[in-house]
């Protein structure tokens, strides 16, 4: 079984993050700020669209630049020519999988993904393999 989603691909966010305590909270907030007039602010990553630089198929995620930016903390120290390192950094976490969707590099939208087989003849052998295809418009990606 092949998968749908591989590193360098251009995917998109369907779904924001897992609801947490703080999410309820936010949700209240822009509830009183549209009552008040004020524009609130999106929560989640929902809609962003950037390239895989990493996939875990074991744990069902994706390492997705510049989408689920985390602070992360790291401790102060020196590197080998005495520079001064440590300090708050911003790093992507993993998302689900079930979170992301493949966009057709020629559209630029988000796409359904099918496989279909096709004999390709290399080295004077013929050889089935798996190709990646949107079902909307039947074109390879």
């Amino acid at each position: 079984m092949g998968a749908k989603i591989k590193k360098g691909d251009l995917v998109q966010v369907i779904a924001g993050r897992a609801s947490d305590p703080k999410d309820a909270r936010l949700v209240a907030r822009n509830k009183r700020r549209e009552a008040e007039g004020l524009k609130p602010l999106a929560p989640g990553d929902k809609g962003k669209q950037g390239r895989v630089l990493k996939v875990f198929p074991k744990e069902n995620r994706a390492l997705v630049e510049g989408v689920n930016v985390r602070t992360h903390h790291v401790r102060q120290g020196q590197n080998a020519q005495g520079q001064v390192t440590g300090g708050i950094e911003k790093r992507e976490a993993p998302i689900d999988l079930s979170n992301l969707v493949l966009v057709d590099p020629s559209t630029k939208k988000p796409a359904k993904v099918g496989f279909r087989e096709e004999e390709v003849e290399r080295d004077g052998r013929t050889r089935t393999v798996r190709v990646r295809y949107n079902k909307a418009t039947g074109k390879d990606i």
